[in-house]
This record gives C-alpha cells, structure tokens and sequence, in this order.
C-alpha cells in the first residue's frame, strides 16, 4: 500500500491465508474495439462519484500496481487524502468527458447511478474511451422500476408479484391486491429511498402522496433475509463477488423508514454453495442472456437484491452499479488488485476475515437533513473510515449530507469484525450522530 494512502483512517488489511475464486472465465470489454493493455503499464484512474463507495473503489485502486494515479469527481475530503479531486463543471456526461480528456483517464470507473442512465459510458465509448459501466439502455434496470419489473417477468425471473400504474391517483383502488403489508416503487431513481413499504391501507394511501410524481409499481411483500448479489458482467460472462447484506431501514431490527443503507456486512458464509449456484442460474445467466437477446448485451457492475424466501430467492431489484454501502465491504475484503481484475479480468479473491461496514448518518437522516456539524475521531479510530457526506469547512472536517462515515473493520469471525467495527465507532463524534446497533447480526446465527 502506498504511504499516503493510510490517510483513509486504517491500519493496513492483514494477508489473506485462504481465498476463494469466483472466476467464470471473464476478460471485461471495457470500450469496444480499444485494443487491450499492457500487462505491466500502469495508467491514470477515474472515478466517478464523491460518496462512501467512490471512496472504497479510490481507496482500492490507489493500493493497485496497475495504477500511477488516481483522481475523482467530485470526490471528497476522505478521497483528496489517496487521490486527485477535481470539481466538474457540471454533473452531465459532457463534463466527465471533458476531465477525463483533461487528466489523461485511461480507464473510467462510475460509481452513481445517474450518469450511467444519463448516457456516460455511450458517450466515452462512442470518443474511444475506456470506461466501466452499462449503456443508457441497460441502465434502465435500475433508471426505471417499471422496465425492470416488466424485464424480470419476461425473463422469468423469480420476483414478487406487481403491477405497474401509472400515476399514484390510479394506485389508490388497487392496494389492496397483495394484502398488507404492501410494496410501493417510485418508478425512477431516488437515491435509494424510492421504496415504502406500507403496513396497511392509510399507511399506503399517505406514502403515494409523498412518491415523485410518474409510474408506481405495487408490489407483493416478501419475506425472508435480504441479500446483496453483485457481479462483473461482459455479455453473458460474468464474475461473481462475494455476497453481502445490507441494512436499509434506519433504526435497530429493521424498523423505520428505508434509507440509502445503514451498513452492510460480508462473509464467506452469507450463502451456501448450492444458493450460490441457484443464484446463478435462476438470476444472473437468464438476465445476462436477455439483455444479450434484446439488444442491450449488460457490460459493468450488475447488483441483484434479493430476498431470500422459503421458496427460493427472489429479485426485489436490480442496481447498475456496485452498492453503498457494500462497496464498502466488499472492498475491504478483497485480497486481489482490483487493477487486475478492471483491467485483465483477473480472478477475485477474498479474505478469509469478514468485513463489517457501520454508517454514521446525520441528524433528521433519512428527512431533513442538518449539516455543518463537526467531525472529530475519524483519524485514529482503528478502523477504516470512508467518508460519505463530509466537506472541510470553518470547523474542520464537517457533515454534508445524510450518510456521513462508513465505519469498516475486520476480525477473523463475524463476532470480532462486529466488535471491532462498533469499538471504532465508539471513538467518532459529531453532534446529531445516530447509527444502527445491530450491523451483522443476522448473519451471527451461521457461525
């Protein structure tokens, strides 16, 4: 790791002892007809992105031997300590074109949803550009939850039953059809808080009211234990990366309203080998190949969040992107130069030790949001620490948004990784702080 990159709020990741492959013979297409890299150049990296998983990817590739620099848009005050932040001039394709042609970019990596469903890989792929991410058309997956819900069914897909209305008024009559609790989706993006989950009719009638206005998908409500599947997509190739839960309602034991996320834990024993497999077969190939028939071949980060009921697993979305938090897992856990595997399509391979990842979120988070409140502890926590919604302002490091710090440690059983993760944000401070108690409990039961 180079020195400056200790600047993340980390002591250095211990040696991996065993690993495990996910390989599926993959040599990620990152700009077609770009000829491929020289095994041993190192080039210039861009990211995407100025939250806590554009802070893991720079964090990541700043420890790689593929790359001599990296730089992020906009970044933020955790990145400028590993990397090169650089303001766009605005938040449009054109503009991340125009730094990448600036500084030299040799590879693009997208960390938001936005610019992909704005079109940033058609546009650095159309100037020759190298670049990780779907097109605009693939990024409907997760611009549009209708097209997604009406893509999982054509494709077969396992998912909860749904309907598509049109506007929340035309919603009202048909709440009722799944029973309560019931699922509302706002149909584009929203930050990860598009979501309700109604407990009975009032309840469903007041949260159409508070959706952006345009299609609401009405859905079954599944039961079961939520998981993070994510893999590195080429057409119909593919690599899985470890499996991670995420925790997105705000407050202890799942209650509250959903968030962006509030942490998120991996380990080797998240799945077994068989729901691996099943995963695999019942989701990810059948979607890869559909995309491939319709004329929209998937390239980049696809993330399946599933459901894990009694009857099998069951998508409850796809994402485009890596997550957040599970970036931020995943990341600390890879034992491979994420180099190798953006560049050549290198094997992952993970650490034995899991991972766990705490967000400190603002005061008022997931309403209205207060910031400007100072930050203290992050330095010498003992644990990594990538920022989120942070600025350096009169006061110092200060919050700039809802999830502020995602605090991430390791132990070598999923007790210790909990234990040393929450030890660690017991030494971070800023007026407001609240965070959930209970990050990578759920998985306690199968060690």
């Amino acid at each position: 790791m180079r020195a400056h990159a200790r600047a993340a709020s980390q002591p250095a990741c211990p040696a991996p002892t065993t690993m495990t492959s996910y390989l599926r013979g993959i040599a990620i297409i990152v700009a077609p007809g770009i000829l491929p890299f020289e095994k041993f150049k190192t080039v210039k990296a861009l990211v995407i992105g100025g939250g806590g998983r554009e802070h893991a990817i720079a964090w990541k590739l700043s420890q790689s031997k593929r790359f001599q620099e990296v730089v992020a848009t906009p970044g933020n005050p955790g990145i400028a300590q590993i990397a090169t932040c650089i303001k766009p001039r605005s938040d449009e394709p054109p503009a991340y074109l125009e730094l990448a042609r600036e500084v030299g970019a040799e590879l693009t990596v997208v960390g938001p949803e936005a610019p992909l469903v704005a079109g940033v890989v058609d546009l650095f792929r159309e100037q020759g550009l190298r670049i990780i991410g779907p097109t605009a058309q693939a990024a409907r997956l997760e611009g549009s939850k209708a097209f997604s819900k009406a893509f999982m069914l054509r494709t077969g897909v396992p998912t909860a039953q749904a309907i598509i209305i049109n506007t929340a008024a035309e919603a009202i009559p048909h709440l009722g059809r799944f029973g309560f609790p019931v699922v509302l989706k706002a149909d584009g993006l929203a930050a990860g808080k598009g979501v309700v989950i109604a407990q009975d009719h009032a309840e469903a009638c007041a949260a159409l009211a508070k959706l952006p206005p345009g299609k609401i998908v009405i859905e079954e409500f599944l039961a079961g234990e939520e998981v993070s599947y994510i893999v590195l997509a080429d057409g119909e190739r593919f690599q899985p990366m470890a499996p991670t839960q995420d925790h997105k309602a705000v407050w202890d034991n799942d209650q509250g309203p959903n968030t962006g996320g509030m942490g998120a834990y991996c380990d080797g024993r998240i799945l077994t080998k068989e729901q691996d497999e099943e995963i695999i077969d019942i989701v990810i190939r059948p979607s890869l190949r559909q995309m491939v028939v319709e004329g929209t071949p998937y390239t980049g980060f696809l993330y399946a969040g599933l459901m894990m009921t009694a009857q099998g697993p069951k998508v409850l979305e796809f994402n485009t992107r890596l997550g957040d938090p599970e970036t931020q897992v995943i990341i600390h856990r890879m034992a491979s130069d994420f180099g190798d595997v953006l560049l050549d399509g290198a094997s992952m391979e993970w650490k034995p030790d899991p991972s766990v990842c705490v967000v400190m979120a603002a005061r008022g988070y997931p309403g209205e949001v207060r910031t400007g409140d100072a930050i203290a502890g992050t330095e010498m926590c003992g644990a990594t620490v990538f920022h989120a919604g942070t600025r350096m302002g009169a006061k110092g490091l200060e919050t700039a948004g809802g999830r502020v710090l995602g605090v991430t440690a390791s132990g070598p059983d999923l007790t210790s990784a909990i234990d040393n993760t929450y030890r660690a944000v017991k030494k971070v401070h800023f007026d407001g702080m609240h965070y959930r108690r209970d990050i990578g409990r759920k998985g306690l039961k199968r060690w």
